[in-house]
């Protein structure tokens, strides 16, 4: 019988990181996911994979702050043992994070920080944490935007982190290949989540959004995480560094 595999998904209570977690579960994954401060949340969630038929936990974690790691691992590894049976762990998706909606002569060093610690040093830290617990042939899927290919006035601070993400994903895939890891990134475009305090619900923003998108229509969570889930599937096996952009065709 072959062991399941289990996914670490940041963020995996609401809005794309559950879908991502249900769509993990669907394949066949059992799931650890965090949260940073709705632990109902979460656990309707684990409550729903677990209906699938899956093992599943969460733990709070705030990927803004470093010092939090090694306790945020040391739980991890308690977790995967006495909830799964198990000391390591398959996949990490770092999808965690915050939105900011501000123009470069407005932003504050504040706002600025804020996405670089989760984003950014959150992403790389947690990552570097994660990878004596994630088995060989593991995947790590890191969660962009399509922000970097395209522009809107008041991203710029997130979507530099974001892009700065790709980079690191890139030298990821280099780096943990030996390992038999493979590591890409993820890039949604606009998708109707509380994310950034809902913007994607303002009906201009998605009357905009149909229009600058050749599919016609705004994203929805499923659209996404069916992509993570085939990431981490056998088929996607020789793919590797890449940077898949989810948005239906947006500002082509």
């Amino acid at each position: 019988m072959t062991t399941p595999k289990i996914a670490l998904v940041t963020g995996g209570s609401r809005g794309l990181g559950k879908n991502m977690a249900l769509n993990l579960a669907q394949e066949g994954i059992d799931v650890l996911l965090t949260y940073r401060s709705n632990e109902t949340e979460a656990r309707a969630t684990v409550q729903e994979i677990e209906r699938i038929g899956r093992k599943a936990a969460a733990l709070r974690l705030d990927t803004a702050h470093t010092t939090g790691f090694d306790t945020f691992f040391e739980q991890v590894t308690h977790t995967l043992q006495v909830a799964f049976g198990t000391g390591r762990f398959d996949f990490l998706i770092n999808n965690a994070g915050t939105g900011v909606n501000a123009l470069i002569a407005d932003t504050t060093e504040e706002q600025f920080d804020q996405m670089v610690n989760v984003h950014l040093k959150g992403v790389y830290f947690l990552t570097q944490k994660a990878l004596p617990l994630l088995n060989d042939g593991g995947r790590i899927i890191n969660i962009s935007s399509g922000l970097t290919r395209y522009s809107f006035a008041g991203q710029s601070a997130y979507a530099s982190m974001k892009s700065a993400v790709e980079t690191f994903t890139r030298y990821l895939a280099l780096e943990v290949g030996a390992r038999g890891i493979a590591a890409n990134v993820v890039a949604p475009g606009g998708v109707v989540t509380d994310f950034d305090g809902g913007v994607m619900r303002d009906p201009n923003v998605q009357a905009y959004a149909i229009g600058a998108t050749a599919l016609g229509r705004v994203g929805q969570p499923e659209d996404i995480g069916g992509v993570v889930a085939f990431l981490c599937s056998e088929k996607a096996n020789w793919i590797n560094g890449q940077r898949i952009e989810v948005t239906g065709g947006m500002n082509l």
